[in-house]
């Protein structure tokens, strides 16, 4: 028995083996006309794999970069594409930099820290107060994510203060989101989930 540990090595897994095979046989295939009939078979027989996509010009210039890859390069046949350039396939990502921000309170994000800054910068003295309102509001729900207990607003109100320095100030007459109103939508949000876990199932 021939287990796949002793197979050659596949180089795009998710063609299979079988595809593999026809690749090698046709890049073997000496006639040049016969040649071109066996690789347009099989471009069609890998659209087949994904039948909605075949058409889509981006797909079918994919699936012959595959089948010049699968070929080692060695397949002599003519391409509707330009050939895929080895140099930037064998080329290795830039590193990427990991963020080194330090955010004072993980619990809110960085993303609330971004909207604290625009906040700051909004010279209508009612348009700061709303967007104010709306940054302590989601302060509150992200916290209540963070702690499912109850949070006192006094304690979004001197976050709120030491992230903007004091600079943010709620209005006089507003009120917080209730905590109740925060953890029954995301029960809701939770069960609805759940539902459309259990119908994929």
């Amino acid at each position: 028995m021939e287990y796949n540990t002793e197979r050659e090595e596949l180089i795009i897994p998710e063609y299979g083996r079988h595809v593999q095979k026809m690749v090698a046989h046709a890049t073997n295939i000496e006639d040049k006309e016969e040649r071109t009939k066996c690789v347009n078979s099989i471009i069609q027989f890998m659209g087949q794999m994904n039948p909605h996509l075949r058409d889509v010009k981006e797909f079918t210039h994919k699936l012959w970069d595959h089948l010049f890859i699968m070929s080692d390069f060695k397949l002599d046949t003519e391409s509707p594409y330009p050939l895929p350039e080895i140099e930037k396939l064998q080329a290795k990502p830039s590193k990427m930099d990991y963020p080194k921000k330090k955010i004072k309170f993980p619990f809110y994000g960085a993303t609330l820290e971004g909207m604290i800054a625009i906040a700051q910068t909004l010279d209508d003295k009612k348009e700061k107060e709303i967007m104010t309102g709306m940054i302590a509001n989601h302060m509150k729900k992200s916290y209540l994510l963070f702690n499912r207990n109850s949070v006192n607003n006094e304690t979004i109100k001197l976050h709120l203060a030491q992230l903007s320095n004091n600079e943010l100030k709620l209005a006089e007459d507003f009120e917080f989101i209730k905590s109740d109103t925060v953890a029954i939508r995301s029960i809701n949000t939770s069960s609805t989930h759940k539902k459309k876990f259990k119908k994929r199932r």
